[in-house]
């Protein structure tokens, strides 16, 4: 089905049973965000919120809440735009087999946006900022935010809607010292598109013109999240995906989307900031406040019937591991395309995203060598780290195949891969004072920590321990060695105070190893507050290690030592506790846990999900 808006999509999930309405008031502030974090978490339907208390519009979560609800969403469209992909990452494709292709070109014919009239879409009308539902999400959120907004901007010295960006920053509505119906922050980190369109209006000494589209069918949604190849507009993509046209025109100077739900216009002046956050995000910590651009406001404007979709997120896996999911399917090949060598990049979702990557790279500089060892995987993971988002990542693991293949998403089989194989004394690179993940805490300030890559070829080298070794039950000041995987070690010490102290414990630590004998088996030992959590689940380990750790600042070794600038050791230990300088972790309100008990007794509301 082709969604022209996003009520026809609600009524679509609702008739083939994958939405249910809540008539219920609820509460914006928490409330919301519990229940759909319930819903989710539970593998349901999405949700409706017919009565949101304090505003008169209708409220939508959840809507991508699984892989298959949103294929089935895009159903109508989905091998289509695959096809267009893959015509664009190999055109050969089209040359060799023209007729197999015809749909390919049909579906190309929705790409480009169309204009229409200039002036106001006679549906939509004028409303202030404090009429939309204003959703707080987690207790110490600076205010309510839009979560899922389509946050538009043009190109200033080449403007027009092909010259355009649409990226998916949230908007922080109220609170802190923003003025309530004039001003709205913009929170977008780096890497990103409106970035550069500011850039530009800086230099020109002008304000950017920036509109923020919410809700329309689901495609304009995802498309403001895609990575898409170079060249290729969200804007074309959005008209791709949804089988239809981005109709669009221009009021007071600003871009509206014709099918949005809900559109903001307003300004972002050089050198104005504010306050912004907290905000609850996805690697499952508070982001900060921090100074981000405020907009003025100029206009707000509402459909009739308006919906308000909005999403949690926390520690993942959320709503937004779906996004990730469907990004994956649809432009995974890109990759390949764009990094010769890569044959697979996967961000780890667990450890939210950006701190971890697994890539799998192909190694053929020297095949007549007998003795392997990373080459060209070296190559690649340079050009990984130098690639748009990819270059946020923080921890890279990489492996050339061997003798059996391999999956970067089968995580265990593929961590005892490289733990198996790599030369800790060779195979081990740091990045130091670099850019990480505006919202990872990890580092050293904002935007800035370090980086390492593991990478690994060849053949077995060792044999990983399936129990925890005994010498490391024996070290002083340490205790309760638990086991996380083979080859994979946690052990509890006592609470993080400063790095002056932690490397002295280090060097204890390290020594006691030492001195006990080799320890080959156990690669990795993981220092934590609490081994028992850290190893009771594999995404406990790969979302508290790799989340709380700093590569430069927090990775020590067994017997390590510099030769030539270039770091070794016998056994890395990854010092996993939580940092006095690190954010917060999300904790969820009791009493709202409480309250909301309501909507889920007997299952009445929701679809038989229940809670207890």
């Amino acid at each position: 089905m082709i969604y022209r808006n996003l009520d026809e999509c609600i009524i679509d999930l609702e008739k083939n049973g994958h939405l249910v309405r809540i008539r219920e008031e609820v509460d914006p502030h928490l409330e919301m965000a519990a229940i759909h974090m319930k819903v989710f978490e539970a593998g349901g339907p999405a949700l409706l919120f017919e009565n949101v208390k304090g505003s008169k519009f209708r409220a939508v979560s959840n809507l991508f809440g699984t892989v298959e609800r949103s294929k089935f969403i895009f159903r109508k469209t989905w091998e289509s735009v695959q096809d267009v992909i893959a015509l664009r990452n190999d055109p050969m494709k089209a040359l060799k087999n023209p007729f197999k292709h015809i749909g390919a070109g049909l579906a190309a014919k929705n790409a480009l946006p169309l204009k229409k009239s200039d002036g106001m879409p006679a549906a939509m009308r004028e409303i202030n900022i404090a009429d939309l539902p204003l959703i707080k999400h987690w207790q110490e959120d600076g205010g309510a935010f839009v979560t899922l907004p389509q946050v538009y901007s043009e190109d200033p010295e080449k403007p027009g809607i092909m010259n355009s960006n649409l990226g998916m920053y949230r908007v922080q509505l109220n609170g802190n010292e923003y003025e309530l119906n004039k001003e709205v922050g913009i929170h977008y980190q780096i890497h990103r598109g409106i970035g550069i369109h500011q850039d530009k209006a800086n230099k020109q000494g002008a304000p950017l013109k920036v509109s923020i589209f919410i809700g329309g069918p689901p495609a304009h949604t995802l498309s403001a999240v895609m990575p898409l190849p170079e060249g290729m507009s969200e804007l074309t993509f959005a008209g791709l995906l949804s089988g239809r046209r981005f109709r669009y025109s221009y009021v007071d100077g600003f871009c509206v989307s014709h099918d949005a739900d809900f559109v903001i216009t307003g300004e972002i002046h050089p050198g104005e900031t504010k306050p912004e956050g907290p905000f609850g995000d996805h690697l499952g910590y508070y982001s900060l406040t921090h100074p981000f651009p405020v907009m003025r406001v100029h206009k707000v404007y509402a459909k009739q019937n308006a919906v308000f979709p909005f999403t949690v997120v926390g520690r993942p896996p959320q709503e937004d591991t779906a996004f990730g999911a469907l990004i994956h399917e649809l432009t995974g090949s890109a990759i390949k395309q764009e990094i010769p060598g890569v044959k697979e990049v996967h961000a780890v979702d667990a450890a939210g995203v950006h701190p971890l990557l697994f890539a799998i790279g192909s190694e053929r500089y020297t095949p007549y060598q007998e003795i392997k060892q990373p080459a060209e995987l070296l190559t690649i993971a340079n050009r990984i780290l130098g690639t748009g988002q990819l270059s946020l990542a923080k921890y890279l693991f990489i492996a050339a195949e061997d003798k059996k293949p391999i999956d970067t998403h089968q995580i265990e089989e593929f961590l005892t891969f490289i733990l198996e194989r790599i030369n800790l004394r060779r195979d081990i690179h740091f990045q130091t004072n670099t850019t990480i993940d505006t919202l990872d805490y990890s580092g050293t300030g904002l935007n800035t920590g370090s980086k390492v890559v593991f990478a690994a070829v060849g053949d077995k080298k060792r044999e990983l321990c399936h129990e925890v070794p005994g010498i490391l039950n024996e070290i002083p000041g340490f205790e309760k060695a638990a086991l996380v995987m083979p080859g994979i070690v946690a052990i509890q010490g006592a609470a993080f105070t400063d790095y002056t102290e932690a490397q002295e414990e280090m060097k204890g630590l390290s020594s006691s190893i030492s001195e006990k004998g080799a320890l080959p088996s156990c690669p990795f030992i993981i220092l934590c507050d609490d081994s028992t959590f850290m190893s009771a689940d594999l995404n406990n380990f790969l979302w508290a290690a790799f989340t709380r750790s700093n590569p430069s600042h927090d990775i020590y070794g067994v017997n390590s030592q510099y030769e030539n600038k270039h770091w070794a050791c016998d056994n890395v230990i990854i010092d996993a506790r939580v940092k006095p300088h690190q954010a917060p972790p999300l904790i969820p309100d009791p009493a709202v846990e409480e309250n909301i008990k309501r909507l889920f007794r007997n299952g009445a509301s929701l679809g038989g999900i229940s809670i207890s």
